[in-house]
């Protein structure tokens, strides 16, 4: 736990991590909306580019904070000011924990949510288990072909919504359905046609789904 204090308004910062400091924004909803949430969100593959300025993060933070939520982004070890070196998701769902720990330090009493994009959400779904969160969101989770294993993943029975582009050239759109049809328990599943991975000209589109999807899992204002 770290004595780094929670800001006050929306801004960027370094938190102490198991690797050494990582880079953290926080942004703050409109006052009127806010509500006891806060969500983090996690990037995508950072070998191939993925940060937490990512638009789809990036957007999903966006759609979060919209409906009153106050959104945690993060670089993993590695990757932009964070220090440390990529770690195959092993070291990531470690910088994911101090996350979520500094975020509960600080807002006893409220809920936790984690959202993730591709690695991202394999990062936050393989985490589900030990950090509890109250709900989740995964944007195009790499559950085959991309060398993340899903089978032993357990999801808590949480709220979960799943969002997959229908045309998704990185993550094979089936292997999802296909995992998901495997599961005991079912998420929400959205599936966005004509879309790629990366949600391109269908950004507005994905905010409307997710708020759509999650708004009645929100906790009272």
């Amino acid at each position: 736990m770290t004595a780094i204090a929670f800001p006050n308004e929306s801004t960027t910062l370094l938190l102490p991590g198991p690797a050494g400091a990582l880079e953290v924004a926080v942004d703050l909803p409109e006052p009127a909306d806010a509500r006891p949430l806060v969500a983090v969100v996690c990037h995508p593959l950072p070998t191939e580019g993925g940060t937490m300025h990512n638009k789809v993060v990036t957007m999903v933070a966006r759609a979060l904070r919209e409906l009153g939520a106050t959104t945690v982004r993060f670089n993993f070890r590695g990757t932009g000011d964070s220090e440390g070196e990529f770690d195959h998701g092993v070291g990531e769902r470690e910088d994911l924990r101090a996350v979520v720990e500094w975020v509960r330090a600080t807002h006893p009493g409220h809920a936790l949510w984690l959202a993730g994009f591709s690695f991202g959400s394999f990062v936050t779904l393989s985490s589900a288990a030990e950090l509890q969160p109250d709900a989740l969101v995964s944007i195009a989770p790499p559950a085959a072909g991309r060398g993340w294993e899903f089978s032993g993943i357990e999801v808590p029975e949480v709220p979960w919504l799943v969002v997959q582009g229908d045309q998704d050239e990185i993550v094979d759109p089936q292997a999802v359905y296909d995992w998901i049809d495997s599961l005991e328990r079912k998420p929400q599943l959205v599936r966005m046609p004509e879309t790629s991975h990366f949600f391109h000209r269908k950004l507005i589109d994905l905010r409307g789904a997710i708020q759509h999807e999650v708004k009645g899992w929100l906790p009272q204002a």
